[in-house]
């Protein structure tokens, strides 16, 4: 018996080194969810990449200038701002929706409209005004601004250095340029995007002066 009894305690050893190691295997499993290909971490990373660029396009109002080339005979070239109802004019064919196309879009549009109905081969150029928006009163630099893409009221008193000293944010101006007039609280707006509003060419931010109520 007493030997019985020794020869179990010489086993111990192995007998703890095999549950360790199944321990070890377990907590590798458990764990390996995290490492793989798969893993939540990788999927933010690629899904980031994703997000479609903004485009700039244009507006009713925009001037558009369309110039021919590339031909014995091009038709003559335009220059008209986009009507009312979204539309420039070109001559032998007709109207041309141009509202919510980018210059590149539109140049295209174009293209296909002479080509080959009308011309063999013809260039098309499209190229439109600079177009800004105008930041003005309580900011550090009140001055116009080249738009370059989507900007929001927030951003755009960005660009101008953003708010003086003495500026009421919670009465911001947006004035559209068909003369709409909207007030931004641009203490809220930086706390709920809904609250902010977009900036198109042609509109004016204007921040005035806290009263003596600091209003």
């Amino acid at each position: 018996m007493v030997h019985t009894f020794l020869k179990g305690l010489r086993r111990l050893p192995a007998l703890a080194a095999v549950w360790m190691g199944l321990v070890v295997i377990a907590a590798g499993c458990a764990g390996g969810g995290g490492t793989g290909p798969s893993a939540g971490g990788a999927k933010a990373g690629s899904g980031a990449t994703g997000a479609p660029a903004l485009q700039d396009t244009l507006r009713i109002g925009d001037m558009v200038d369309v110039r021919f080339s590339g031909t014995s005979a091009p038709p003559e070239d335009v220059a008209e701002r986009i009507k009312e109802d979204g539309t420039i004019t070109l001559p032998l064919v007709g109207a041309i929706r141009a509202d919510n196309k980018t210059s590149g879009e539109l140049q295209r549009i174009i293209q296909e409209s002479f080509v080959p109905k009308y011309y063999k081969r013809l260039t098309v150029t499209v190229k439109t005004e600079n177009r800004v928006f105008f930041v003005e009163g309580e900011v550090r630099r009140p001055d116009r601004y080249i738009y370059t893409g989507e900007i929001t009221v927030l951003k755009a008193v960005a660009t101008a250095g953003g708010f003086s000293d003495f500026a009421a944010r919670r009465r911001v101006e947006l004035i559209r340029s068909t003369g709409e007039r909207l007030i931004i609280d641009a203490s809220r707006a930086r706390d709920n995007a809904e609250v902010d509003a977009t900036v198109y060419p042609g509109d004016r931010i204007s921040v005035p002066r806290r009263g003596v109520l600091g209003r």
